[in-house]
């Protein structure tokens, strides 16, 4: 039986579902694959609760999650305890063969993440935001000391595509000798929904309300409708592909004007039927030429680009629907019919489910 020591960092809707899965699975993973997945700590922005082995128990584990889903914060929990900095969690939680679990979504644990790293710990990632800093952060992350991939590791299958194999899609065409010519989709489940209920003949304003009423956006829906999250997804495809390309050079193009930027919440809710009209007329214009509008991120060494394009009807992105991912990729083999990539691209339980199968593909390979 090989064990596998989890530090779990971030306990929110991503955290507690991967740590449910864990406890849900755990009997599989052992009986099918021989691996055993103790949890010895999990931390939020407050604190951590653990230890190193043999780990805490999957009743605790359960309780611990109830209870942050109620809002109460880890350092105040029984056996809860602050930490200074990120990095403290790895050095009093991570023993020999640990792998620390990224499930925030916040660029404040890249110091842990390094630190795990350094003392020959995996590390798996759900967060974007330390894959989008410097392109010398993503080396570092993402690749050894002699400049390959260190994929035994390193995985961040969730960073893109919740549950979908894109990463490591891109993995096995890059390492083949493919030539990526471009990759093209859409990466949000949220603006997935907004796009269809524009095609439906649904009003700008209303489909933006309803999704945000069904949770599918942030609570600011300017965080989904920015683009903002789309663009880091293609930025790390863009990396993966060989680009050395940062943040500053995708060109984003939202879904609201620049002048409903500084409004609050409230604010901006009720001034989404301004917005409307527009919305109608590039529908009803891309629908008398058989298209229709998605929200498409291009990636391509000629440059990354994320924004409102019409597709034609017939096409893969014209006939997606509802909160799935499609993603394409054109390369030297998978010429002139792309590589289509498609399903549910968004959904706590879906990102975790990619999150554990990182976590088991360590177990298959550096862990070993």
């Amino acid at each position: 039986m090989t064990s596998l020591p989890l530090v779990i960092m971030g306990l929110g809707s991503v955290g507690r579902a991967l740590t449910a899965q864990i406890v849900q699975q755990r009997s599989h993973i052992r009986d099918s694959y021989h691996v055993d997945l103790p949890v010895c700590a999990v931390s939020d922005s407050t604190g951590l609760i653990g230890t190193r082995q043999p780990g805490l128990t999957d009743t605790e584990l359960l309780q611990i999650c109830a209870r942050k889903a109620e809002g109460l914060p880890l350092a105040q929990m029984e056996g809860g305890r602050r930490w200074t900095a990120p990095a403290d969690v790895v050095r009093e939680a991570a023993g020999p063969g640990s792998v620390v679990v990224d499930c925030t979504a916040s660029d404040a644990t890249v110091p842990a993440l390094l630190l795990a790293l350094e003392e020959a710990h995996g590390i798996v990632l759900a967060n974007k935001k330390p894959l989008t800093q410097s392109g010398a952060l993503y080396q570092q992350l993402t690749h050894d000391t002699t400049g390959a991939w260190n994929l035994a590791r390193c995985r961040w299958e969730a960073t893109v595509g919740a549950g979908l194999p894109v990463i490591s899609t891109l993995h096995r065409l890059v390492s083949s000798g493919d030539a990526i010519a471009r990759i093209t989709g859409t990466f949000s489940g949220t603006l997935g929904y907004v796009m269809t209920g524009l095609q439906r003949g649904q009003p700008f304003s209303q489909v933006v309300q309803e999704a945000h009423a069904q949770g599918y956006t942030e609570p600011d829906p300017r965080d989904d409708l920015g683009g903002v999250d789309v663009a880091r997804k293609a930025l790390i495809l863009a990396r993966g592909m060989g680009l050395p390309l940062e943040m500053a050079d995708v060109t984003v193009t939202g879904l609201y004007p620049e002048d409903l930027a500084a409004l609050s919440v409230s604010e901006f809710m009720a001034a989404l039927p301004t917005l409307d009209q527009t919305y109608q007329q590039q529908c009803a214009a891309a629908a008398r030429q058989d298209q229709c509008l998605r929200y498409v991120a291009v990636v391509s060494p000629d440059g990354l680009a994320v924004g409102p394009q019409t597709v034609a009807l017939d096409s893969p992105l014209g006939q997606l629907a509802g909160t799935d991912n499609l993603v394409e990729i054109s390369s030297q083999w998978y010429s002139p019919q792309p590589l289509v990539i498609q399903g549910r691209g968004a959904g706590v339980e879906a990102t975790a489910a990619g999150v554990l199968s990182d976590i088991m593909e360590l177990a298959f390979t550096r862990f070993r």
